[in-house]
């Protein structure tokens, strides 16, 4: 095969979301394993999407991304192999099992896959890693060769942080005095710290780079986690909306938020940070501006062409 039919493949992976209110049913049953959902939560969650138009945008923007990565991956000078991007979603269609499936078919043999979230977490990584290995049972070419490298995350990498410092300041330019700054990521539960996941760590990471970039005084950010579950077990905090409590207590006037646990538009920035904290911010009689997500900015896709052009040549 000549390098251009022998293409390199990049999976994409995200979570998922329902594309109709009529699909949240069954996409919280499937968040759940198929059990069991008590009727107030799957109304709520409706409402929630209902609120943010009827429909999770994320399976859209990852598509995006992917044609923005496909073609920044296939315009650098010093790569002689071809690139081809799929998506995958762990919860919704399509499914990174019918995504592995189709890269085999369609002859991939070496791969580079990841969550697309870029932080680390062994509680919640690894099941991204479980549906890839479903796909490769599944394939009708399972006993061919098909090597496909793992990243486990890129917290730190240099045009991450860039990017969000980018978007960050785009948002305190939004007010005219100044604010402090929330980074707000994903909560865990806290049995999952305990076991020594580095989740909370790599949060804290990206904001510290971020926040140096942008030569903020320490005093002028912090770190808050937010959507947690509906578990009754205890999850990390600070939780968001009591961090914002507390600053506005501690004389805080403006906050930006920067959702730097996520990279793209969804309910969890939609609905929790949009609506939710927004309503309770102004309750609080706090300024409140959500630094804009990430999704297909040039920058971020170009964090994500390095990390899988790196990973594929076998650097870290």
């Amino acid at each position: 095969m000549t390098p251009s039919e022998n293409p390199i493949g990049v999976l994409l992976m995200s979570y998922g979301g329902p594309e109709r209110l009529e699909d949240v049913p069954a996409f919280v049953r499937d968040i759940r394993g198929g059990r069991p959902t008590p009727q107030p939560i799957i109304d709520a969650v409706t409402e929630n999407y209902r609120r943010i138009g009827g429909r999770s945008p994320l399976l859209e923007i990852t598509q995006r991304q992917a044609r923005a990565l496909e073609d920044a991956l296939n315009a650098h000078p010093s790569d002689a192999r071809h690139y081809r991007v799929y998506v995958g979603m762990r919860h919704w269609q399509p499914r990174i099992a019918d995504a592995v499936v189709r890269m085999m078919d369609d002859g991939i043999t070496e791969a580079v896959a990841f969550p697309i979230s870029p932080h680390y977490s062994k509680f919640n990584t690894q099941k991204y890693f479980d549906a890839l290995d479903e796909g490769l049972l599944a394939s009708t070419e399972s006993d061919r060769d098909f090597d496909a490298d793992h990243v486990l995350g890129y917290h730190d990498h240099p045009l991450l942080v860039k990017a969000w410092a980018n978007h960050v300041r785009d948002a305190l330019a939004e007010l005219s005095e100044e604010a402090h700054v929330v980074f707000s990521a994903h909560s865990l539960p806290v049995r999952a710290i305990e076991a020594g996941d580095p989740y909370p760590e790599h949060v804290r990471e990206t904001a510290r780079l971020v926040a140096e970039a942008l030569a903020l005084p320490a005093e002028q950010w912090s770190v808050a986690f937010q959507s947690a579950g509906k578990s009754p077990e205890p999850w990390i905090g600070p939780e968001l909306l009591a961090h914002l409590s507390d600053l506005a207590q501690a004389g805080v006037r403006n906050v930006v938020v920067a959702p730097i646990g996520f990279v793209a538009d969804h309910v969890e920035v939609l609905y929790d940070l949009d609506i939710q904290a927004r309503e309770f911010a102004e309750e609080l009689g706090l300024g409140f501006v959500r630094a804009a997500s990430l999704n297909d900015d040039p920058t971020f896709v170009a964090a994500l062409a390095d990390v899988a052009r790196r990973h594929h040549r076998g650097e870290r």
